[in-house]
């Protein structure tokens, strides 16, 4: 009697190249290893490790938007399971440096991201411009070590940079102006509701800026070894992530006075994080010995949502999509999402 496999579900449903998922199944026959297939769509990913009932896969490159979007099947001998869902992201750009969130313009549809750079490093291009059809130019080239993104609600453009202490804001002629200095190591950036710019220098401040560039402390944290990243609520709470050391580390809360609170515990280096419209929080992490990203829900229920490996950021556009920035890429994944932008 010939066993025919069922996929049972996928843990996540959505992934970036490189990064694992999880297949609970059933009657999967891997007595013979080299018959043993996981097709996304018509492109096969390579197997870590399989069972009759569980089979982990790397997402592989995926090159048709029909196999992107195609879900996931087994196949045996011949024998091929039933279809599920799944989503492979799809490389909007490459050969980049983010190191933060990247920035969508929803006046323009244009997405921006960083060509960071080592410490001290003047690279050619600062910023980086995606358009809505993919195409990416040259933006900014005079930022040294640019870090965070963000816009304001006149839709201007500030940046800030680890290198010299200063977050710039960026003029109609894509000039790069100091906007408010001595910021230590600034590096995640983010506007409240009010028009108050906040800023992490990553050995252990938050500061808030004015709309004429005045800076004061806001809050104190435990120092990063890499950057903090930043993100507000709608009721205007500032969520803080800031790598350490440790690998059991929080998400920091911050109220509209300043009060620091832990809203969640558990993740292996937190970093770039966004907010939906429905006030669930996704966080790039490592959870429960996977990376990726992770939605935590108002009640502080956790779900691994997209896999991927080396993330470092993301932001939704007004189309549903999630873009995520790995230390070298841009990513998009359609998951009907609506973001706060």
């Amino acid at each position: 009697m010939t066993l025919v496999p069922t996929i049972l579900k996928a843990s996540p449903e959505a992934g970036v190249p490189g990064g694992e998922v999880t297949l609970t199944c059933s009657d999967f026959d891997t007595s013979n290893f080299r018959n043993c297939k996981v097709l996304f769509g018509s492109t096969q990913g390579r197997i870590i490790s399989a069972s009759s009932n569980r089979v982990i896969v790397a997402i592989p490159e995926v090159a048709s938007a029909e196999d992107r979007l195609a879900g996931i099947k087994l196949s045996t001998g011949g024998v091929e399971s039933n279809q599920i869902s799944f989503k492979v992201a799809e490389k909007v750009a490459e050969n980049l440096h983010p190191v933060a969130n990247p920035a969508f313009d929803r006046d323009t549809g244009n997405l921006y991201t960083t060509l960071s750079g080592s410490r001290g490093q003047k690279v050619p291009v600062s910023v980086w411009k995606i358009s809505p059809l993919g195409e990416m130019t040259a933006f900014l080239s005079n930022v040294m070590n640019p870090t965070g993104i963000a816009f304001d609600r006149e839709g201007t453009m500030f940046v800030s940079s680890r290198h010299d202490s200063t977050v710039y804001k960026i003029s109609p002629f894509k000039e790069a102006e100091p906007f408010a200095k001595n910021l230590g190591i600034a590096t995640g950036i983010a506007f409240d509701s009010k028009g108050f710019l906040y800023v992490g220098d990553r050995q252990g401040t938050i500061h808030k800026v004015s709309e004429y560039g005045d800076a004061k402390h806001f809050a104190s944290l435990e120092p990063s070894v890499s950057a903090y990243h930043l993100a507000f609520s709608s009721d205007d709470h500032l969520y803080v992530t800031g790598p350490t050391a440790s690998s059991y580390e929080s998400i920091m809360k911050i109220s509209p006075d300043g009060e620091v609170s832990r809203f969640y515990t558990g993740l292996g280096r937190p970093q770039g994080l966004a907010f939906d419209k429905e006030e669930n929080l996704y966080v790039v992490a490592s959870y429960q010995g996977r990376r990726g990203i992770v939605k935590i829900n108002p009640k502080k229920e956790v779900e691994f949502v997209v896999s991927g490996n080396a993330l470092v950021g993301l932001v939704f556009d007004d189309s549903g999509n999630m873009l995520i920035a790995t230390g070298k890429e841009i990513y998009k994944i359609p998951l009907a999402i609506k973001g706060i932008l």
